[in-house]
């Protein structure tokens, strides 16, 4: 019950549906570039992170100093849920790569 609860917490807010849309249209992407794409301060962006990771659908991969989120759905319902985000008629910029990764 509590992985279902965190699952539909995480997908309950407009800037975390955004950022799963983000990363379904420009896959694994730094921090950096998902600050500058999405136009969203770094504190902020990272609360969003840990709970889209809590919630069962992202990971992370560090690499030196930089941190790499990527969608790695955990349960069939995680993939349903992002299917239907795909769906979904949302306007996202362009990634902008801005980091020395």
């Amino acid at each position: 019950m509590d992985d279902f609860l965190k699952c539909i917490g995480a997908v309950n807010d407009e800037t975390r549906v955004r950022i799963l849309k983000f990363l379904i249209i420009h896959g694994k992407s730094c921090v950096c570039e998902l600050e500058n794409s999405l136009e969203m301060i770094q504190s902020r962006l990272s609360r969003h992170l840990k709970i889209l990771k809590e919630g069962g659908f992202l990971d992370v991969e560090r690499i030196g100093s930089y941190a790499y989120y990527y969608l790695a759905p955990r349960a069939p319902m995680h993939k349903t849920i992002l299917d239907e985000i795909n769906n979904l008629n949302i306007r996202i910029n362009e990634k902008q790569s801005v980091c020395a990764s």
